[in-house]
């Protein structure tokens, strides 16, 4: 069977299977939190959910207080997958040139098929949803998302001829995150409507196993034979110990200036993309209750709303970048997004809710900026003696710093 190098159509369905499940998973857990504190099936009708906003109601009260507990409750989930998927990403990603980018694909799309089918068993059964943190936990082992990209955007950079086509294609695939988000969050809504929570945790099943027999069968991995393969075997533990040792050649021969320069870069591009995500979780929360009260179809609106934004951002980053230096185009960006959520904290009509999207036009734009900020500061010549020691050749971290090249 002729195998093909298209790793496209993979990040396609993934991204849009696990948008379609992440605002229903949201709502899932705030319906059954209700369900358990009003002791009563959740009512959402055509127009809005079932919410009061009579501030003097007990119900009033009540519903603020499951508010409360559904926040709490999805923030310590996304904590319990977040942290084991980041160990797991650098591992499994930054040894792709011995074993292969493919694992790196399959692994995560496994994982979300356990999620999935288990997230069916748990709305089909009724069962507790502290099932979801051994759920969130054993997902997050398999890597999850961080891994899923990782190898992705590495199995392009090793598919590729030239740096144009690089270039093309990671802003194909820029542009495909954006779109998928979009179209998958503004069909959640119908899918939730139409089919429940059930098939369509199901459907995303289904979604997944494609993506693995496609991975599998017809995917064909950008390494054969490689010169680290055809070498005597390493144990787990040598690998693990070369895998740290590059990061660590990494700072040991910068100068001062240029560690704590990269150290400041990765720390604000961290604590940018924490901000981001933790912010947008509480979105479909705010909502579902007063003094919005939308129901599921209008939350799919706004969840493909954000598609708006990933476009503008990255034609800002295209427009800007010719007139601007990068700090300006971060900040623009930072303040973008700060412009939006200040709106979103006082937003009381769903037209004001949608309007939020207008300030945050550039937010995404910080992300890939401050990439690029990163590989200018380790320049060409050190990016490959630090490759060199730490004998990684075209593993995702020496790509990824020249992935924006200076």
């Amino acid at each position: 069977m002729r195998k093909v190098l298209c790793v496209e159509p993979v990040i396609f369905i993934y991204l849009f299977a696990t948008s379609l499940t992440t605002p229903l998973v949201q709502q899932f857990i705030y319906r059954r939190l209700w369900e358990q504190e009003y002791n009563s099936t959740f009512v959402s009708d055509s127009n809005v959910s079932h919410c009061e906003q009579n501030k003097s109601s007990p119900t009033y009260i009540k519903q603020k207080e499951v508010q409360e507990k559904a926040s709490v409750f999805n923030m310590q989930l996304d904590l319990t997958g977040a942290i084991p998927s980041l160990i797991v990403a650098f591992v499994i990603v930054a040894n792709g040139d011995r074993q292969g980018h493919k694992r790196s694909l399959v692994l995560p799309s496994v994982g979300a098929l356990i999620a999935g089918i288990s997230l069916t068993a748990i709305s089909y059964f009724s069962l507790s949803l502290s099932v979801l943190f051994a759920v969130a936990f054993v997902t997050g082992l398999f890597g999850s998302i961080a891994t899923f990209l990782g190898g992705g955007f590495a199995f392009i950079a090793d598919g590729c001829h030239d740096e144009n086509q690089k270039t093309t294609r990671i802003a194909v695939v820029d542009l495909i995150f954006g779109l998928v988000s979009g179209l998958a969050g503004l069909s959640s809504g119908y899918f939730l409507r139409g089919i429940g929570f059930t098939w369509t945790f199901v459907t995303a099943s289904l979604l997944h196993v494609i993506n693995i027999i496609y991975i599998i069968f017809f995917l064909e991995d950008t390494i054969g034979v490689s010169e680290f393969q055809q070498e005597v075997p390493v144990s787990y533990k040598e690998l693990l110990r070369e895998t740290f040792s590059g990061v660590y050649m990494l700072f040991k021969t910068a100068p001062y200036k240029k560690r704590i320069l990269i150290i400041v870069l990765l720390f604000a591009f961290m604590t940018y993309m924490f901000t981001m995500l933790g912010g947008s979780s509480l979105f479909t929360l705010y909502e579902l209750d007063e003094p919005l009260c939308w129901n599921e179809v209008y939350i799919g609106y706004g969840a493909a709303a954000f598609t708006s934004v990933s476009l503008t951002s990255f034609l800002g980053v295209y427009l800007f970048s010719k007139c601007l230096k990068d700090i300006y185009i971060v900040f623009i960006g930072i303040f973008s997004y700060i412009g939006g959520m200040i709106m979103a904290a006082f937003a009381k009509t769903t037209l004001l809710m949608f309007l939020v999207r207008v300030p945050s036009l550039f937010c995404l734009m910080p992300i890939p900026v401050l990439r690029s900020m990163l590989s200018k500061v380790v320049l060409t010549g050190e990016q490959a003696g630090f490759c060199a020691q730490a004998g990684m050749g075209r593993t995702w971290l020496c790509w990824y710093l020249k992935k924006y090249p200076a």
